[in-house]
């Protein structure tokens, strides 16, 4: 399959589309219940802004487009999302074309990427500024070494846009083309592209994309980073040895998590070929190499200066996705023959690529025969519908306490404004009235009788037009999409109406 494929420049692509169009498939197929990433994705794609949270804007904006082509669907969620990974492969693939030679090992090292189940899983089940990250990473790979080899103002300026793109699209970015730059300076064929005048294209062109959202975080770096620096320290009363320990021990298994399933499979396809590849390198093996070792050095130093003491393997994404070209490029560099590897890897590829969209298509209901529910088993459809028929009026405004119930709310009650307490500047005028009520609806992992949480009740006292409404909660419990018999998940809500009426 592997030499069919290198025999043709665009059948690859083709593979990787069609693949991609099934994904699409596969989640219509499923619930209409959003995950985490999903669900925070429709709730902001009510509205255009250059800052919203503790995530870069980039794929909020991207969101915002599909919505408003698609609709608040799920299609919008997932077209975007696998448009995206496409246009990953498909820079990544031709990032690979220009670096190694042998054109199977060019096709091998792009269909590697689906061996990084942080890429080829995680991202399809749920991820989204990852997605971003990674398209960025992608980009930016592709025009750095387009701009080493020829380099012209075109390529510079393409550098510096995805460089722009990346740092609009995850914070960590950044890091990936401050060690690209610092792996250049030992070769002296490639360091002369950094004194090239037309850097300062790649320069200008990335700030002026970064710069808006650049302004936004400086006048909001609390709400920026609050939360990834809680992600980062996850226990915050350690001591200093003890969060250095579980840092780097985090970090380890995060590399480990990351690297280990490509190693093996290479391993299988490979086999001794791999091994004694290790030793050889060309300048693009020494190149990336030394990007590992720098991004691998910058975390260790975040841990130990920054006091980071949980590392995420999806974390990694931007920094060490690069890892099939690098082992491709040493096989080439080697001399070795591949034999019969490229049929194996074509294999491996192959059933990856039936593996995962039937996992994902499989999972929900299995997980809810054995009692082991996700979010996609959650019945937000059905308990949606049945809340707003509960009352004559529809209402003017939804409230809730979280993103992805937010989303969900989005999706089921379209063309409702939702709105979460703390996101109230991007809210639009609201009429509150008898004809209008407001809905409010939360939720404590589906059980009975959940209180209230306390920033939605502090929200209802503090809005003028709210004060005094009286909040009788009541209570809906409904089955699980594909859930077992009696199993039922609850959900609060109560209409307010101004006091007295």
């Amino acid at each position: 399959m592997i030499d069919r494929l290198a025999r043709s420049g665009s059948a690859v692509y083709l593979l990787l589309a069609g693949y991609f169009i099934l994904n699409v498939i596969v989640r219509l197929s499923l619930p209409a219940s959003l995950e985490l990433d999903e669900g925070q994705q429709l709730f902001l794609a009510q509205w255009l802004a250059i800052g919203y949270d503790s995530q870069p804007p980039f794929y909020n904006w991207l969101q915002y487009g599909a919505v408003h082509l698609l609709g608040d669907t799920v299609a919008a969620l997932s077209v975007l999302k696998n448009l995206m990974l496409f246009g990953c492969y498909l820079l990544f693939g031709l990032a690979a074309h220009l670096m190694i030679r042998n054109r199977v090992l060019a096709v091998i090292a792009t269909l590697g990427l689906l061996t990084i189940p942080q890429i080829s899983f995680e991202a399809q089940r749920d991820l989204t500024h990852t997605v971003a990250v990674l398209f960025a990473a992608c980009l930016f790979i592709y025009f750095f070494i387009r701009a080493i080899e020829r380099p012209n103002a075109i390529n510079y300026a393409m550098t510096g846009v995805a460089i722009g793109i990346g740092v609009i699209s995850k914070y960590n970015f950044i890091l990936l083309p401050v060690a690209a730059v610092l792996a250049i300076l030992p070769e002296r064929d490639l360091r002369k592209r950094l004194f090239d005048p037309r850097l300062l294209l790649t320069v200008m062109v990335s700030v002026a994309i970064a710069a808006p959202h650049a302004w936004w975080f400086l006048h909001h770096v609390g709400e920026a980073t609050s939360r990834t620096v809680g992600k980062l320290m996850e226990d915050p009363d350690d001591s200093r040895p003890e969060q250095i320990a579980e840092g780097l021990l985090s970090l380890l298994a995060a590399i480990a998590a990351f690297t280990l399933p490509t190693l093996l499979f290479f391993g299988v396809a490979f086999g001794r070929t791999l091994l004694g590849a290790w030793k050889a390198d060309n300048q693009w093996t020494r190149l990336i190499g030394r990007m590992f070792l720098l991004l691998v050095a910058a975390l260790v130093l975040l841990v130990i200066f920054g006091g980071a003491s949980n590392i995420k393997d999806r974390w990694l994404v931007p920094f060490f996705f690069l890892l099939p070209i690098y082992l491709c490029l040493k096989i080439e560099a080697s001399g070795e023959t591949v034999d019969i590897a490229p049929r194996r890897f074509g294999m491996i590829a192959i059933a990856i690529m039936i593996i995962v969209p039937l996992s994902l298509f499989a999972r929900i209901p299995l997980l809810g025969a054995m009692g082991r529910y996700e979010k996609q088993n959650v019945p937000y459809g059905p308990a949606i519908e049945a809340i707003l028929a509960s009352s004559k009026q529809p209402p003017s405004i939804i409230a809730t306490e979280d993103q992805q119930m937010a989303g969900n709310l989005r999706l089921h009650a379209r063309g409702i404004p939702v709105m979460i307490p703390g996101y109230e500047s991007f809210a639009e005028p609201y009429p509150f009235d008898p004809a209008h009520p407001v809905l409010v609806v939360w939720r404590n992992k589906g059980k009975a009788d959940a209180t209230m949480p306390a920033p939605l009740a502090a929200w209802i006292a503090r809005e003028p037009p709210m004060r005094g409404s009286i909040v009788q909660a009541r209570d809906i419990a409904l089955a699980y999409h594909y859930g077992r018999a009696g199993d039922a998940y609850h959900f609060r809500y109560a209409w307010l109406y101004p006091a007295g009426k």
